[in-house]
């Protein structure tokens, strides 16, 4: 079944194409995602595709009995809203009934609040809300009550994901719905998607999300689009095979080119002396081998200021806002060359840490000694503030005429800004005019022209093209100095740290040796009432010895986790697991008669009485829920 179709599709701004002539389609249960290199109009593209923009020329036709939820890459909110009312003005039938259901609340209206709660049972939206609460704190939304204005641009985009996700439409269209979640986040997320039955078209460069997510990978190219039936693992297989191809048919292209000069040039000017089919044929061979063009690599092959032996030290390093304690007593020492991941949900002071190793911010108490040749590159997640009616060029020669390269060579701005693949003519463009990927290049270049020796990256993946990203790992690979990374992105994340910083909440840090994958099969072993706890020497030492059980067990295929012994309960533990069975099977018993009750109408104060009471059964059953579901890992 086709759910949208797109025919001829072309955009451009100003004398620059986009795409032209394009053509898409989408059927039911397909889960494709869009990727390209920064400014090659992937979002434009989703744009047309979600009715958003239109295009120059072409049409996109959606099944008109299909609904369609989009989420923007800066999705615009009312500022004059809470969360919640947000969130609840999404369209569904669920929400229809919820919302007048609140509505005859709010008025006292007691023959709405009668029809309301009759369409709240038939749609069965009684515990929508709740699902709302759900799907909001999954995403790190804890407050529904705070108003949007409130709100940082992250946590912007996350209350309009979930409020695309509540609609549950049939065709979900996002870009960049992974920017901005922590990693957990992304992890329900992944999970939500895999196991809705709906269809699916995003922009995303998250490669463990795409490989796990998408059955179908389109690559927007040069202003065409490549259409892959397969995961983002297949996809990379089949684009390999088809540069090679078109790499083939180019040099044959060109050979027939040179010979096609040779006979342009030979002839008499005369056009009409020639051959007319053979000049047309001449004037198209021309385009299409200047058509063709390399992105070319970035290199970031820069020099980089020499590091002493001492680098970092921190030593009881303490923070709080509030009655918030984001660092209690945190102590290290950073050596060369540290590759470090920092991790820990939104808010548990990520950048706060970050910030205060860099200067930025004091702590409360304790003590950051750093070394006299250390010379951060502070990479933040903010943009930098780059006049907007400014040249590109303009913005580098800024901060640096001249830079050298780790041979001693010395290269000019406008040579650099060709190695970050901004081409003659994107130097002269207006700051204005760059993609959102393309400005954070920019914003990448900035950060290392200045010869850093340690680097801290606050999310440096967002809004990065693959090819970027590739080559960003490469080059923080073979960094000499120190690097700190702040990041959602797990490929990135495993392939360049050696350990992990994880914030668990109240001031507490834990330094596990590994990657993030390792920490999280580390965590999954261990039984759940452990897991949240804080960081002690006991449990760092822990840490250590099941990551260095893994790596002794790894070659024979035995699992550390599989070997850990399970916890036995108590007397006292069983006795409260079997006495909450009987007491949720009490309270669902308890709404089930509330809700008929409701369907027989009543007074309007005894009817408000007992939609509240529905509210209370539901957040039991849940916390009671909560706790049999941890007693029963045990059992």
């Amino acid at each position: 079944m086709n759910y949208l179709s797109a025919e001829n599709l072309t955009k451009s701004y100003g004398d620059r194409t986009l795409f032209r002539d394009l053509t898409f389609g989408l059927s039911r249960g397909d889960k494709v995602a869009i990727v390209g290199a920064n400014g090659s109009g992937k979002t434009t593209l989703l744009s047309i595709l979600a009715g958003a923009m239109p295009p120059d020329a072409g049409l996109v036709s959606l099944r008109k009995d299909i609904t369609v939820g989009y989420l923007d890459q800066q999705p615009d909110l009312n500022d004059a809203l809470t969360v919640m009312e947000v969130v609840l003005a999404g369209e569904s039938a669920q929400l229809d009934a919820v919302r007048a259901y609140e509505h005859a609340l709010a008025h006292d209206d007691h023959a709405a609040l009668e029809r309301a709660m009759v369409d709240m049972e038939k749609l069965e939206a009684w515990d929508y809300e709740s699902q709302i609460r759900q799907i909001l704190g999954e995403l790190g939304i804890q407050d529904v009550n705070q108003p949007v204005s409130s709100l940082s641009g992250g946590q912007r985009k996350r209350v309009a994901l979930a409020r695309v996700l509540i609609q549950n439409p049939d065709l979900l269209i996002l870009d960049e719905p992974t920017n901005h979640l922590d990693l957990e986040a992304i992890e329900y997320l992944e999970n939500f998607l895999n196991t809705n039955n709906g269809t699916l078209l995003m922009v995303s460069h998250d490669r463990y999300f795409l490989d796990r997510v998408c059955n179908q990978i389109a690559e927007l190219d040069n202003g065409q689009l490549f259409t892959y039936k397969g995961n983002y693992a297949y996809f990379l297989e089949k684009k390999d095979e088809r540069e090679m191809a078109a790499a083939s048919e180019l040099a044959k292209d060109r050979n027939t080119f040179r010979r096609e000069l040779e006979w342009m040039r030979r002839q008499p000017k005369a056009r009409g002396t020639k051959a007319q089919y053979r000049i047309d044929a001449f004037e198209d061979l021309k385009e299409k081998t200047s058509g063709k063009r390399n992105d070319g690599d970035l290199d970031l092959n820069l020099r980089m200021a020499r590091l002493g032996s001492k680098i970092l030290e921190v030593e009881n390093l303490s923070k709080r806002f509030g009655d918030k304690v984001l660092l209690d007593h945190f102590t290290y020492t950073f050596k060369r060359p540290d590759r470090v991941g920092l991790i820990g949900k939104n808010g548990m002071g990520k950048t706060t840490l970050m910030n205060m190793l860099t200067g930025q911010l004091r702590p409360d108490s304790g003590k950051i000694t750093t070394g006299g040749t250390v010379k951060f590159g502070y990479y933040t997640q903010a943009e930098l503030d780059m006049p907007e009616n400014q040249r590109v060029i303009d913005v580098v020669q800024d901060v640096a005429e001249v830079m050298k390269l780790a041979n001693g060579d010395t290269i000019t701005a406008t040579q650099l800004l060709s190695r970050f693949l901004f081409d003659r003519s994107k130097q002269y463009d207006y700051v204005s005019k760059l993609s959102g990927g393309e400005k954070r290049r920019l914003q990448l270049l900035l950060v290392l022209v200045q010869n850093p020796n340690f680097l801290i990256l606050d999310e440096p993946t967002n809004d990065l093209d693959i090819t970027t990203l590739n080559v960003l790992e490469d080059f923080l690979l073979n960094f000499p100095g120190c690097v700190l990374i702040v990041t959602h992105d797990r490929y990135f994340m495993d392939r360049l740290v050696e350990h992990v910083f994880v914030l668990e909440g109240e001031g507490k840090v834990r330094d596990f040796p590994g990657n993030y994958t390792d920490y999280r099969e580390w965590r999954d072993s261990q039984p759940k009432r452990n897991a949240d706890r804080g960081v002690t020497t006991a449990s760092a030492r822990a840490a250590s010895s099941v990551s260095a059980a893994k790596n002794q067990t790894s070659a024979s295929g035995v699992s550390p986790a599989g070997n850990a012994a399970k916890k036995k309960l108590s007397f006292k533990e069983i006795r409260e697991y079997e006495t909450l069975e009987k007491e949720i099977e009490s309270l669902e018993q308890r709404k089930t008669e509330i809700v008929g009750l409701l369907n027989t109408g009543g007074h309007h104060e005894q009817l408000t009485a007992w939609a509240r009471e529905i509210d209370q059964i539901d957040q039991s059953i849940a916390q009671k829920s909560d706790r049999w579901l941890e007693l029963a890992e045990y059992i």
